[in-house]
This record gives structure tokens, C-alpha cells and sequence, in this order.
């Protein structure tokens, strides 16, 4: 008699962030069963062993550089399965284009992929000392990227800029500025939600930051322009 295959005990929006994840920081084996997650952060992958709800042990590896990193294994042949539905493959880190995600846990997703590949940066401005703020997300695909801003554009109505980052072999970074940083961040790293602690540290602090955000070019309303219309309306 075959064995009954298990499932995952994740569902909703842990599914779609572990998703994220997996898409950014994750590797699908080729022997259609494992998935390695990394991280430099041993308490963080502890968090995503309980919230998966497995006792897989952590292990350690080293990069390139020699440098120290963890890492967990997933054996799930239906998860497996699953990601490879979606749109995620073996060597994805090249391959990969859309993904089959749901509007409603979009920003879920969206959270996991900034939590592995994603840098959110502050900084002063050199001459009016004005608080600065940026979110770069990085992959091996342009392709996926392209879909990604796209997808951003669609949902949450900011624009961002893909470029090739020469100083990381042919990475490619999806980048916003100040207010579409601020937006996006917003959109996904909200109240009780589940994120590496020190990006939802910088994701906190970049949304409630209130120096600054008169307008931009890469948000579909501005700060300004919104206020007016909320006073207009409220006239009226």
C-alpha cells in the first residue's frame, strides 16, 4: 500500500509569506522532494521552524566568501509540488518569471521576498540633511522583477526602477525611492505580522517617519495632493 503523503500545516497568509521566502532566499533540490531555506540568522530560522510547525534541525554552510550561515531543509513532496505549480523551479534564481499569487496575500509574499532578498536603507540627504529612504529587492531574473513591478504598479499604485547591479555579478535590483519605499513597506509590513525583526525594525521606522513627503514622481497621488482631496471631499 503507498504511503500517504504529508501536508504542510501552513495555510493563508504564513503560506504566501514562507512562499516569499522560499522565492528569494529559498533553493528547490532537484530531487523533487527538498526545499532549503538560508538565512544569517539562526533565531529567524527557529521562528520559521515553528511557524511551518516541523522540528527540522538547523544547519550551518558557508558561502563563497567563507561566510557562516544557517540553513533548514524541508522534505515535502506536495510542497514541492506545490511551488513548482506556482511558478518556482530547480536553479530558479535565474529562471524564475510570475507567480502565481492571489491579490489578497500579494503582500504577504511580497514581505517574505523583502525579508530574504530585500534591503530597506536610510540615510541624511549631504545639503538639506532631510531623511532619506529606499527599498531595493534583488534577483538573478530580471523577468521576475519585471513581473514583480508590474505587480507592485497594479496593486499598490507605485512605480519603482529595475537596474543591473555590476558589483554583484549580473544581479539585477528592483529599486524605490523615499515615498514609494514608504508605500510599499506600508502595504506589507503591517500590524502583529510575521518578518525578519530587524527589516520590520527599518520597515517601522520608514512608515512613520514624517520628514519630507511633500511629493514624488513614483507614487500615483502624493502625500500632499492626497491630504487636499480628503479635505475636499470631506467639504463636500
Amino acid at each position: 500500500m503507498p504511503q500517504k503523503r504529508k501536508e504542510l500545516n501552513i495555510k493563508g497568509k504564513k503560506l504566501w509569506y514562507l512562499v516569499g521566502l522560499i522565492t528569494s532566499d529559498g533553493n528547490l533540490s532537484p530531487d523533487g522532494r527538498h526545499i532549503d531555506i538560508t538565512s544569517s540568522d539562526y533565531e529567524f530560522l527557529q521562528r520559521v521552524i515553528n511557524l511551518i510547525g516541523i522540528k527540522n534541525k538547523i544547519g550551518i554552510k558557508y558561502g563563497k566568501d567563507k561566510l557562516k550561515s544557517f540553513h533548514v531543509q524541508i522534505a515535502n513532496k506536495n510542497f514541492y509540488e506545490f511551488l513548482l505549480a506556482i511558478g518556482l523551479t530547480p536553479k530558479k534564481s535565474l529562471t524564475i518569471g510570475a507567480v502565481k499569487v492571489a491579490r489578497e496575500f500579494f503582500p504577504d509574499f511580497l514581505r517574505g521576498l523583502i525579508d530574504g532578498d530585500g534591503s530597506i536603507r536610510s540615510w541624511k540627504h549631504p545639503t538639506n540633511f532631510s531623511e532619506q529612504w529606499s527599498l531595493r529587492i534583488y534577483s538573478g531574473s530580471r523577468k521576475f522583477l519585471e513581473w514583480l513591478d508590474k505587480k507592485i504598479q497594479k496593486y499598490l499604485e507605485v512605480y519603482g526602477k529595475i537596474h543591473r547591479n555590476d558589483k554583484r555579478n549580473a544581479i539585477y535590483v528592483l529599486k524605490f525611492g523615499k515615498m514609494a519605499a514608504r508605500e510599499v513597506l506600508k502595504s506589507c509590513y503591517y500590524k502583529n505580522n510575521f518578518s525578519l525583526e530587524r527589516k520590520n525594525k527599518l520597515a517601522q521606522e520608514c512608515i512613520c517617519s514624517r520628514m519630507g513627503w511633500q511629493k514624488s514622481k513614483t507614487v500615483l497621488m502624493s502625500i500632499h495632493d492626497a491630504g487636499v482631496l480628503e479635505t475636499q471631499t470631506a467639504r463636500t
